[in-house]
C-alpha cells in the first residue's frame, strides 16, 4: 500500500466539533476538503461543553476564541432545588461545579460547531443527509461508497463522527469491542424555561440519579439534563420512543416539577440521549483511515473534556500530516503519540463519578444539608475554596497535559 498522498483530497465523517476543526487546519496547509455529516442539517443544540486550557490556545490560533466567549453562556451561578422546584441552597459562582480556569470558556454545543462550520463553509464541501456505507482501501486511495449511491475515491478518510463512529465501525468491527459503558445514561432535551431562569441552573439530586436545568438568558428556552445510572442493555442507541419511555420510568415517580418537565418530552423539538462511556483503542488508525475526537477517544460526558480533544486533536492531525510531506503513515504515528498522554489524562477524569449520585436518602439528606449549612458559615467561601481547589487542579493538570507543536509550514 503506498506512503504518501498524491491529491491531497480527505473525506471527514462528521460535522460537529472535531469535523469542522480538522477541516479548519488542513484547509490552512492546502488540502481539499470534503465533510459529510448523515444529518440533513447542521445540528443545532445539545450541551454545554468547554473549551479548556490548550484547547483556547488552539482557538486563539484559530481566531474563534472572541466569538466563542462572545458566544458563552455566561452562567452566573445555581441552586439546589428539591422535586417541587423549591431553592434549598444558592450560589452564585458560574465556575462552581465548571472548575474552570479565568480564560476558560463554556459554550453551547450547537453554538461552537456553527461558529467551526461558518469558518470553513467556504473553503470545504459539506454534504449533508449522507453517510459512508462502505470503503476499500487500495494501494494509491480509499474508495468510498456512500448511502446515497454515490462514490468517490479520497487519499485519506478521517472518521469524526462520534462515540458510535461509523468510521470506526466499518474499519475496526463492532463499537462495543472499544466502547467501555460505566452503567449511567444520560439525557437532554429543551423544555420551556417556565423556571424564568436568567443565566442561571438548578440541580435536583434523588437517589441514583440527577437532573440539571438551566437557560442561557432572558426568555430563551431551557435545557434539562439527566444522568442516572442504569443497566448497560436498558436501551437501544436508534430507538428515541424507547430511550423516552426509559427516561420517564426514571423520573416520573418524584412527581411536582420534575413530572412537570418529563411531561415535555412528547413535543420536545429536540431529544439527546447515550451512555456515559469512553472509546479505548489499541491504534487510532487503519492504513489510510484515522479517528478523532469522541470516535477514538471518547472521553465521555462526565469527564468534560470531549470538545477539548476533539479541538486539540485536530489541531495535532492535520499539523503532523502537513509537516510529513505526505507520507500519512508518519504522521499517524505522530499523531498518535502526541496525544497519547493528553488522551489518558483526560479519560481519568471519570474517576469518582459515582460519588456525584446519592446512593440512598439518608446520603441524599447529608450532602444536601451539608451545604445548606456550610453556605450559612462566615468563612464559607474560604471552605469552598478548599473543597474545589483539588479538583480543579486536577482538571487544569488534564486540560494541559500536551505542549502545542508549531506546525509552521508553508
Amino acid at each position: 500500500m503506498g506512503t504518501t498522498i498524491k491529491n491531497k483530497n480527505i473525506l471527514i465523517s462528521g460535522a460537529s466539533i472535531a469535523g469542522p476543526a480538522l477541516a479548519f487546519w488542513l484547509i490552512k496547509y492546502g488540502f481539499n476538503v470534503t465533510v459529510v455529516e448523515k444529518t440533513p442539517i447542521l445540528r443545532e443544540g445539545g450541551y454545554r461543553v468547554d473549551v479548556r486550557g490548550i484547547a483556547v490556545d488552539v482557538a486563539e490560533r484559530m481566531d474563534l476564541m472572541n466569538k466563542i466567549r462572545e458566544s458563552g453562556t455566561a452562567m452566573k451561578g445555581s441552586s439546589f432545588i428539591n422535586s417541587s422546584g423549591k431553592r434549598l441552597v444558592s450560589m452564585a459562582d458560574p465556575n462552581m461545579f465548571g472548575m474552570r480556569q479565568a480564560k476558560d470558556s463554556e459554550i453551547m454545543r450547537g453554538d461552537l460547531s456553527n461558529i467551526l462550520y461558518e469558518a470553513t463553509k467556504n473553503d470545504a464541501t459539506y454534504i449533508f443527509n449522507d453517510s459512508i456505507s462502505d470503503m476499500v482501501q487500495t494501494a494509491e486511495n480509499v474508495h468510498v461508497t456512500f448511502k446515497s449511491g454515490m462514490s468517490k475515491h479520497f487519499d485519506l478518510v478521517v472518521g469524526a463522527d462520534g462515540l458510535h463512529s461509523n468510521v470506526r465501525n466499518i474499519t475496526f468491527g463492532e463499537g462495543k469491542n472499544f466502547i467501555q459503558n460505566f452503567g449511567y445514561s444520560f439525557a437532554i432535551f429543551t423544555i420551556p424555561n417556565f423556571f424564568e431562569l436568567d443565566h442561571w441552573e438548578l440541580l435536583y439530586m434523588a437517589e441514583a440519579r440527577v437532573m440539571n436545568v438551566f437557560s442561557t438568558g432572558g426568555n430563551r428556552e431551557a435545557k434539562a439534563l439527566f444522568m442516572f445510572a442504569s443497566d448497560k442493555t436498558d436501551y437501544n442507541n436508534r430507538d428515541i420512543e424507547g430511550q423516552k419511555k426509559l427516561l420517564y420510568a426514571r423520573y416520573k415517580d418524584d412527581g411536582g416539577d420534575i413530572l412537570k418537565i418529563m411531561n415535555c418530552l412528547a413535543d420536545t423539538p429536540d431529544f439527546y440521549f447515550d451512555s456515559i462511556s469512553q472509546v479505548h483503542m489499541d491504534s487510532l488508525s487503519r492504513g489510510r483511515i484515522v479517528l478523532l475526537g469522541d470516535a477514538g477517544y471518547c472521553p465521555s460526558p462526565a469527564a468534560g473534556q470531549g470538545t477539548s480533544l476533539a479541538l486539540v486533536g485536530a489541531y495535532t492531525l492535520a499539523g503532523e500530516l502537513a509537516s510529513a510531506a505526505g507520507h500519512y503513515q508518519i504522521a499517524f504515528s505522530r499523531y498518535e503519540k502526541t496525544m497519547g498522554e493528553f488522551i489518558a489524562k483526560n479519560q481519568q477524569l471519570i474517576t469518582g463519578m459515582e460519588q456525584m449520585f446519592p446512593k440512598s436518602k439518608k446520603q441524599l439528606w447529608l450532602q444536601t444539608n451539608a451545604v445548606r449549612l456550610m453556605l450559612r458559615l462566615p468563612w464559607k467561601e474560604k471552605i469552598l475554596k478548599s473543597m474545589y481547589k483539588k479538583g480543579q487542579q486536577k482538571v487544569d493538570a488534564a486540560a494541559n497535559a500536551i505542549t502545542l507543536k508549531n506546525y509552521d509550514i508553508n
